[in-house]
């Protein structure tokens, strides 16, 4: 009997989320979660369980650590290949990749799937890209590693499967401590860590700081290659002191003996808050690397910020509830547009925002980029609905003057469906002298993180992968160098900073401090990052012990 259109939609509109992955679905999984604090061994183990896998899949929140673990399976002798959306590194004989968590291939069979960070599945943004690898890591074994935070919606998510799931539970290698009173500037040690929240704040401080320390620093807006480089510096003690904004708390394994936060309140993309428990707790964490100290100390550099640090430190942790958001498929888009008779890209988002359902504890959402993006691109008639999506996606935001025109001048040239060469849109011959000019820098990092995301999706218009990742490595080197510098904008009158070069710097009681007279430089917008995309790769026969593995095999043409 045919359908109806009502019958019809209601069919798109009620998902068993579960059942729109049928490969894991085929599989007989079991769910394993290594739950723990920070620098309590729990990623390291699931490592060694993906080490001695026949195959395997890392799945990380950011693309530093994709690169830091496929390097880390190198080292264990592992054929491995990387895959994230600007850049895929293939061997022939590779059992294991490493990804960004965007990038998993829902049909290609693995023993173990390692899922870092699982508390990200509360990101507002790119949260249904855990949900997802939850529900359809195509392994044997999925383990996830993350924050007890998590707990209770792994437990859910386990539920609705109808998966066992177990639980191993880590405690941390070594104490963290708060400190009883705060640290003024003028009494900061070697490898402390100062933690600040924008971009503007931290450059100001290096500007202060330079003139008594050598300085890493580490922001949201730098590259991947130009964060792991600043924090090699520190790490091989080429640096005194590290100043970071919150994109300290993920993925980077550094020997901060004391980290202080210079202020307890963030922007949040909307207003000014508070630090949360959640935060102060995982940014903390990164106090007291076991292997470097035998113990961490927590503090900040002004009394009335540590009174809130104490606070939220031994606060418990708030509890990730449901319900779980998920992203519309490009099946969910196509449907929708032919129900509703509209190639609209932004009312199909907002129809299904409103209307989907989910059995399961979870609920549609639309991403804010991507409703940006698909507002710009619902402008071009001549885009068809499936290049919507796409670029919709896309791994940028139109804040930057520069993206934005990149942005548009990208769109222009899939719907012209002309092949288009990268150009640098910045001057590098000499280095950066203002905020402005590494900030320009920082975002022709972007633009061509972009480009190459592109590439892999359209090939035959964005083919000047070569000269893209020539300039990226140029570019890199140009805002490293530069950071090595005090730019001029920055510079303000500084106070009165002395340092006492006869303290140890492994001392381990703090007396009691003078305020300092520093004024708190006003906090400007968080940093972001996102990395969207997928990949393909091929699966090959049954070994004779009857376990799957894989090698990866380059894609050709579109996505």
């Amino acid at each position: 009997m045919k359908t109806s259109f009502k019958e019809q939609l209601n069919q798109i509109l009620n998902c068993d989320l579960k059942m729109t992955f049928p490969t894991a679905r085929g599989m007989s999984r079991k769910l394993y979660f290594f739950v723990g604090p920070t620098n309590s061994g729990k990623t390291y183990s699931a490592m060694q369980e993906l080490i001695k896998a026949d195959c395997g899949i890392y799945l990380a929140p950011l693309r530093l650590l994709a690169l830091e673990n496929y390097e880390f399976l190198k080292d264990n002798k592992i054929n491995s290949s990387l895959i994230t959306g600007e850049e895929e590194i293939f061997h022939e004989d590779s059992t294991h990749i490493c990804s960004t968590i965007e990038m998993i291939n829902f049909e290609l069979q693995t023993d173990v799937c390692v899922i870092d960070e699982i508390q990200m599945l509360e990101d507002e943004d790119r949260g249904w890209a855990w949900v997802n690898a939850i529900l359809g890591a195509p392994a044997s074994k999925v383990i996830m590693t993350g924050s007890v935070n998590a707990l209770d919606a792994i437990k859910q998510i386990a539920e609705y499967l109808g998966e066992e799931l177990e639980v191993v539970k880590f405690k941390r290698k070594n104490p963290l401590e708060v400190l009883k009173e705060a640290v003024p500037f003028k009494e900061i040690v070697k490898g402390t860590a100062l933690i600040a929240f924008s971009r503007k704040d931290v450059l100001n401080m290096k500007s202060k700081l330079s003139k008594y320390f050598k300085i890493s620093v580490l922001y949201g807006n730098l590259s991947p290659e130009v964060r792991k480089e600043e924090a090699k510096r520190f790490r091989d003690g080429q640096t005194d002191i590290l100043i970071a904004t919150d994109a300290i708390a993920m993925g980077l394994n550094l020997p901060i003996k004391m980290l202080l936060f210079t202020t307890d309140t963030k922007f949040d993309g909307t207003s000014s808050r508070k630090l949360t428990p959640n935060e102060v707790i995982q940014i903390s964490g990164r106090a007291g690397r076991y292997g470097h100290h035998e113990i961490g100390y927590v503090g900040a550099t002004t009394k009335s910020v540590l009174k809130h640090i104490d606070e939220m430190f031994h606060s418990p942790l708030k509890t990730i509830k449901p319900p779980f958001k998920v992203k519309a498929t490009r099946e969910q888009i196509k449907a929708f547009s032919s129900h509703l008779q509209t190639k609209d890209l932004t009312k199909i988002l907002y129809f299904f925002s409103k209307n989907m359902k989910f059995t399961g504890p979870f609920v549609a959402t639309n991403i804010s980029n991507m409703i940006e993006l698909a507002q710009i691109v619902d402008n071009r008639l001549a885009l068809t609905l499936e290049d919507k999506y796409l670029l919709a996606q896309a791994p940028t935001n139109t804040k930057s003057p520069l993206l934005k025109d990149a942005y548009f001048a990208f769109v222009n040239a899939v719907i012209n469906k002309k092949p288009f060469s990268y150009r640098l849109s910045i001057n590098i011959k000499s280095l950066a002298k203002t905020e402005l000019d590494l900030l320009k820098a920082e975002d022709e990092v972007k633009k061509i993180s972009l480009y190459l995301w592109l590439s892999y999706k359209m090939p035959e218009i964005f083919y000047d992968i070569e000269n893209a990742t020539k300039h990226r490595v140029l570019v890199n080197q140009y805002c490293e160098d530069s950071l090595k510098l005090n730019l001029k904008d920055l510079v303000v009158k500084r106070t009165s900073f002395k340092r006492d070069d006869k303290k140890e710097d492994n001392k381990k009681s703090f007396p009691k401090r003078k305020s300092t007279n520093l004024k708190k430089e006003k906090q400007t917008r968080e940093d972001k990052t996102h990395s969207k995309g997928r990949a393909k790769q091929r699966v090959m026969p049954a070994s004779k012990d009857g376990t799957k593995k894989h090698k990866i095999q380059k894609k050709e043409g579109n996505d």
